[in-house]
């Protein structure tokens, strides 16, 4: 597990750039190599990313957050970069992450999540950055992949592997048919962690997109509205999918739910996956306490008709008390 210490060449690099001498507290960790550490100098305050290479790359980070500013956005400000050794210096949002403010202020979730599904069809309406790769059938495919190749050995389970494979191929037609025909930018961990509320401020703040693809316009509105961190009231799902096709003009509706559904299944049981390998792989048994969450959400999505083949081969290969129930008592063993 990564330390929470700065890399010795830090301070050398916020001198070249006006925080000599700053405090480097820090700040966050997440499931990738990248570490976040707010930097603090008379009264003034940043955020320093450390995204060592070779298992990272600001790239990407700083091309979106370049098309996201320009259209009118709020990703953080690039103060100041190192490209070689990966370090950012970025603009400090502050601590009012989504779900703080809803843990704080309850009363504010519909007008909140409102925000965000706003902003979901707006970025929507923006072309896709021309040089981003595609959220295809091969990247669906990887992704979903991460269930039997991690989460089954984990419980000790043998599964049909390559009939796993066909049932996803059974019932992503149309989803790609829709990214074929009018991709997206879509961020891909759009949800309340990521999400900053800002002072003075209509938009909200945007972090963690360095993973954006081109992309269904509702891949991001299932990481919101199906979050893996945040229980999400299903009557608050509901109004907002409404609200998403309303605002965005979604003809066919019933449709657009199948194919809302269909992705809610994959990015679910890419996280059960991912999940279980960060406590296998990488000493993170603390994803382990979300996995009962993401079960009621993939158990949710698999009772719609379009998952009929994928529901099958759950039925078939993942018995019930190897499921959500599995992770409540504790590791399993």
């Amino acid at each position: 597990m990564a330390t929470m210490i700065p890399p010795d060449f830090a301070p050398d690099f916020l001198a070249r750039h006006g925080w000599k001498d700053a405090q480097i507290l820090p700040l966050a960790g997440d499931a990738s190599f990248r570490r976040y550490f707010r930097v603090v100098r008379n009264g003034a305050s940043a955020v320093l990313m450390d995204a060592p290479p070779p298992q990272e790359d600001v790239g990407p980070f700083l091309r979106i957050a370049g098309h996201l500013e320009q259209r009118g956005f709020a990703p953080p400000r690039l103060l100041a970069a190192d490209r070689d050794r990966g370090l950012l210096l970025l603009e400090d949002f502050g601590d009012d992450r989504m779900n703080r403010v809803l843990e704080r202020e309850p009363q504010r979730e519909q007008e909140i999540y409102r925000r965000a599904v706003d902003m979901l069809v707006e970025i929507a309406r923006q072309p896709a950055p021309p040089d981003i790769p595609p959220y295809d059938e091969p990247a669906m495919e990887r992704e979903v992949a991460l269930l039997p190749e991690w989460y089954a050995p984990a419980l000790g389970l043998e599964v049909d592997a390559e009939g796993y494979r066909a049932a996803w191929r059974g019932v992503w037609g149309d989803v790609l048919a829709e990214v074929e025909a009018d991709p997206v930018l879509v961020l891909r961990d759009y949800h309340a962690e990521n999400l900053m509320v800002l002072p003075a401020r209509p938009e909200l703040g945007l972090l963690d997109f360095q993973d954006a693809l081109a992309g269904h316009r509702a891949y991001d509105l299932v990481s919101l509205l199906q979050d893996a961190r945040r229980d999400v009231d299903p009557a608050v799902e509901e109004a907002m999918v409404d609200h998403y096709c309303a605002a965005a003009g979604i003809a066919d509706r019933q449709r657009f739910r199948a194919e809302y559904e269909v992705l809610g299944a994959q990015r679910n049981s890419k996280i059960l996956g991912i999940f279980t390998r960060l406590w296998k792989r990488d000493d993170k048994p603390h994803y382990l306490s979300f996995q009962p969450r993401v079960w009621s959400y993939l158990e949710r999505n698999l009772a719609h008709p379009a998952l009929g083949p994928v529901r099958r081969w759950f039925d078939a290969n993942i018995p019930v008390e190897k499921r959500a129930a599995v992770w409540t008592g504790g590791l399993p063993q």
